[in-house]
Order: C-alpha cells, then structure tokens, then sequence
C-alpha cells in the first residue's frame, strides 16, 4: 500500500479516496476548532499568555508538541531579544558546539541572516511595484515561495504529507523558476526522465530515495516531459541539457485489466538523452480512439476520471489540446537540431488531431470533455453531470487549435456557467458528480462541489484567467484574478469567515459544497501557486524572456498608469518603469536602457554587475 497524491491510497492496482463520515457535512477547519475551544482563550487574549508554567502533561488523546517558555520583563520605552534554540545534533558534543554558536543573539542573527540571504539569491529576481498592494505580496513574496518550499523540498502540506514527487505536478512548477532561478527546472528535467520506462510512460508518482511508486495507465503525466523541455530551452537557450544522458527505468508492463500497481522499478542498463526520452514519450501519447483523439486511459490531467477510458478505447478532448500544443512546440525544438524527420511526423500528428477536435470535440457552445469506452459524451449540453468542464474550453485557446470563432464562444460559455462573482470562484465543471447513473471514476466520491468535483480547482481557474489573457481580453483576466487572489478573500471580517484558510498562499480548491460554499481546500501543496505567478508574471505584467533578451507585452487594468519591475539578471540589476500610455497595453511603442533606444523594443541582458535604468511606453 502506498499513499497517492489524491488524499487517498493505492492497494492491489486500484485507487482509494478516504471519504469524511458523513458525506454531506465537512468539518471546520483544525485551526477554527483551536480557537473555539474556550480553554484556549481567543486571539485577543491567549490562555497561554496568563500561565505561569507549563503544563508538563503528555499521554494519549493530547496533542503531540514541544513547547518553550520564557519570562521576559520588557521596560516601557526598551526592547529585549530572547533567542530559543530548537534542533538535533549526531552526539553530545556537537550539540553543545551548536548552542554555543547560536544561543546569544549574535550567533542567531547572523543565521537569520544566512536564510535571508540564501531566499533573497533564490528568489529575488523579480519584484515588482504595481498599484495593487495583494499583487505586489503575491508576486514578491509568497507566491514563487510556495513552490520550492512545499512543492519541490517538503513535498507536503497540512492537507498531504506524502513526500512524493509526481510526474507532472513537479514538471509544471518548475517552469515557474525560470526567471529567478532556472538551475532547479533544468535538474528537476533530468530527474523526471530518470523516472521514465524504456517504453516511454513513466511513475505517476514516486518516493524518494527509493523510487519506489507506481506505474498506471494515465494519460498525459509523460507529455510534460517534452512541455517542459521545450519550454526550457526556448526561455534559456540551455539546449546543452537536451543532450544529458538519463537512464531509463525497467519494470513489468500493466496487465490488460490493470489500471496501476505500486513497486520498486530497476534502473535499466539503457540510457538516452532527454531528447530522446521527450521523443520516446511523444511517441507513447499518440494513440487514439474511435474519434481520433488521444486516448484517456485511466485518467488524464484529472486522475479522478479513472473509469472513463478503463476498457482501452475512451478519449480526452482537452489531451487532444494538450497534445497539439505539445506536438506543435516540439516540431520547431526538432528542427532547430535538424531532425527533420521527426518534426514531420509531429507535425502530422498535430493535423490529424486539430481535425478530430473540430470533428467530434464540440458541442454547439463549448468544446466537450471527453468520450467514454462505449462512445458516451462526457462534457456534453446533454450530459446529466459535468456539462461544461473548463479545461478544454482554456486549452483550445492556450494551444491554438481551436477555431478562433468556437475558442471565443466556448470562454464565453465558462464566463455564464463556471464563474461565480458572489463566492468569488471559477468552478471546474458543472455540475458535478453525484446521482447519475454513470460511473466516471474515483471522482464520484468526492463530496460533490468538493476538489476536482465541481468546486474551483484552483489550478485551472488560473488557465481560465490565462486564456483570457491570451485573447487580450484585459477586463476578464483582471477580474478573474481579483477572484482568485487569495487575499481578498480575507479582505473582511466576513470573507475570512467563510474562506477560512491562509490568505498568503493559493488554495488548490474552494468548494461550492452546499453549507461551506466559499471555503478554501488544501492550501500550501498546490500545482496552481506556480501557474499562478506565471500568469502574473508573464501574461499579465507581460515579462518574457527569450534567452537573454527581455521583452513586454503587459496587459494591465485600465486605471494603472505606470508600474516598476526590478529584474536580476544574474549579478546584474535592470530598473524597469512601464509607462502606459493608452490602451491595447501590449504594444510596446518605445523601449530605452539607460536612454539609449532598443530598436527592437527588447532589452538586451549583460552582466556587467551595474544598475541599468529601462524606460518602457506602451499602449
């Protein structure tokens, strides 16, 4: 048995969800809890503050802590500072080596120190100056802090504390890195093919250092190999990792009536380069069903669609999109290595299915989700349940398959039915799972408006924004992030009420579930932290960066006049003032550094370990 990375478990090839008790009553979160038992005292007025020693109690049923305690008289008018020393050493006589460093508050603040220093070198690259106080946090604090803090080292969070890696989650976040810190995406590159099998599908998830995790029959997991390389080297330039030679795994293949099972794989003797592995996993994601779509298997970006493809012949209309964008990023990574061969045959691949969406994927006002192995429609005006899902709607625009006309009116059709202005949300589909008769998967457990079922799954309510700000459209990406900025949904007594959960970081879900309407899921362990800087960061405040050129495109508010980016590039400082000077903000007019013109409008990065002045008109 092996812990997944949905809440549940995986035992004898199957997946489990641990469902609450009463299916229809969710509790208060741990912390409300805390602070309405009386013995606690409140916020204002902590009982810990009134007592004089500790308690010194342990045994069963209490909780299990450490606690320190200290008498400190501050004077009126002076300060004290109190140094507590928690940790553990190999023997005695290191750790007394160790209180003897850090007990006084010397040794402490020159630790304190060493982690600012090491967060600011890691993270302090792009901090900006809007006229929005929640971006400016978001952007240059806790956001792109979430992601290597919880996502990539702890691997964990209040609501999971699993410690795996997933294929794609991990992929996903590390593109996030690529303008402050772009060494962790380029190792977590080589990881991830490190967890691929000669065949081309790789571990779902796995644990380190073991490795030990399972192997299934999911989708898309391997198409972000490829997602993400490219997605490297154009931002980089680096395409010297394309060339690293990474081994592959080996293990038994599924049986035909297995959806997963759970092992240690041997590392094969066999090794390629991460080219390679990106073509080996092209390759795996190219089967299609009766539509010509890519097959669902059992499940694609949403793992609780486990039984809509199980017998072998279901199909995902959003892998379709997914994988059109994939084939069409890769085709040009080909043929800049002159594997001309390749890139034809992805770019075949990419016209064949680009018609079969068009064929089969819509459905009059919005494009379907999926076909069932009997050939049912999933996603459909039809459809009992789960009529419209966002995720093809977003991708259809995001990867540029879709028709222009059917993209607009299906982003459209989720601004009717999927955005709720009142609870402040944009839900993944609706409605959700519950009495139908049909079965699509583990899904169905979940509370309905809960997680992937029909509440906002955070993750893609930011592709939702994104799509917008792929189409230009200013006025909705900005009022979709406002929705999703998760401090303003504690900007009142009554929000903090009802959303419940840490306002400083993203939420992977907000549930729609009847009696906790509004209230935010699973914070910290979320995929959609590092979308959300991304979107932000390059849709919205337009900062791109092609190798070592910076461009803009911004696509901001119609009340900003101006906003300030302060952009490192390696030891070198760029100031950069965007001036907006009318609307469609994404022309960039003029671009001066250090009141020199850039003919094309780019700023070209040198590392000279000066301060450089960058005046930017747009509009």
């Amino acid at each position: 048995m092996g812990f997944n990375g949905t809440g549940g478990f995986t035992r004898d090839g199957r997946e489990y969800v641990v469902l609450l008790p009463d299916p229809r009553v969710l509790p208060p979160a741990p912390w409300v809890n805390v602070l309405a038992n009386p013995s606690f005292g409140s916020v204002a007025s902590p009982a810990g503050l009134r007592r004089q020693t500790l308690s010194d109690r342990v045994g069963a049923k209490l909780d299990p802590c450490a606690t320190l305690q200290a008498y400190v008289t501050v004077p009126a008018g002076q300060e004290r500072q109190v140094v507590f020393v928690l940790g553990a050493a190999r023997s005695e006589a290191q750790a007394r080596s160790l209180l003897g460093r850090f007990s006084d508050t010397g040794g402490a603040r020159e630790a304190l120190e060493h982690v600012w220093h090491f967060w600011k070198r890691l993270l302090g690259g792009v901090y900006v100056e809007t006229p929005e106080a929640s971006i400016n946090f978001l952007v240059n604090n806790w956001l792109l802090y979430q992601v290597p803090a919880s996502r990539f080292w702890g691997r964990s969070g209040f609501y999971q504390s699993g410690g795996a890696y997933g294929f794609r989650d991990q992929l996903q976040d590390s593109l996030a890195f690529l303008h402050e810190c772009p060494w962790l995406a380029r190792e977590h590159l080589l990881l991830a093919a490190s967890r691929q099998f000669r065949e081309g599908d790789v571990q779902h998830w796995w644990h380190p250092p073991t490795g030990r995790g399972v192997r299934t029959r999911f989708s898309d997991d391997f198409l972000w190999l490829p997602y993400a390389a490219c997605r490297y080297v154009a931002t980089t330039g680096d395409t010297g990792v394309l060339d690293e030679a990474v081994p592959f795994l080996d293990g038994r293949a599924l049986h035909p009536d297995e959806e997963s099972y759970y092992d240690l794989p041997h590392v094969a003797a066999e090794q390629a380069s991460l080219y390679e592995h990106s073509r080996r996993a092209i390759r795996r994601g190219l089967a299609v069903g009766p539509h010509g779509l890519p097959l669902i298997g059992c499940g694609d970006w949403n793992d609780g669609l486990s039984r809509v493809g199980l017998q072998g012949t279901g199909e995902s209309v959003w892998l379709g999109f997914f994988l059109y964008d994939v084939l069409g990023r890769f085709a040009a990574l080909a043929r800049r290595r002159e594997d001309e061969a390749f890139a034809e045959e992805c770019a075949g691949a990419a016209e064949r299915v680009q018609a079969a969406l068009e064929a089969h994927g819509w459905d009059g006002r919005w494009y379907r989700r999926a076909y069932f192995d009997d050939g049912q429609v999933l996603g459909s005006a039809d459809s009992p349940e789960c009529r419209i899902d966002s995720l093809p709607q977003s991708w259809a625009v995001l990867s540029g398959a879709a028709d222009p006309d059917r993209a607009a009116l299906a982003m459209q059709s989720v601004l009717e039915h999927l955005v709720d202005e009142d609870l402040r949300l944009v839900r993944l589909f609706d409605p959700p799972f519950d009495t139908a008769s049909w079965d699509p998967g583990y899904i169905k457990g979940y509370v309905p408006g809960v997680r992937e079922n029909g509440g906002q799954y955070t993750h893609a309510a930011v592709w939702v924004a994104t799509a917008f700000a792929a189409l230009r459209d200013a006025g909705t990406a900005w009022r979709l992030m406002r929705l999703l900025d998760p401090v303003r949904h504690a900007d009142s007594p009554a929000a903090v009420t009802r959303y419940q959960v840490e306002p400083y970081v993203v939420a992977a879900d907000v549930y729609t579930a009847r009696g906790q309407e509004g209230r935010g899921g699973w914070t910290w362990y979320t995929g959609s932290a590092a979308w959300m800087y991304r979107l932000l960061v390059e849709r919205l405040l337009g900062l791109g960066l092609e190798v070592d050129c910076l461009t803009f495109s911004p696509l901001v508010p119609d009340d900003w006049k101006e906003f300030t980016v302060h952009y490192r590039y390696r030891g070198t400082m760029y100031h950069i003032r965007v001036a907006v000077e009318g609307p469609a903000t994404w022309n960039v007019r003029r671009v001066t550094v250090d009141g020199a013109e850039q003919p094309d409008r780019k700023v070209h990065l040198v590392d000279d370990h000066a301060d450089h002045a960058v005046a930017v008109e747009v509009g």
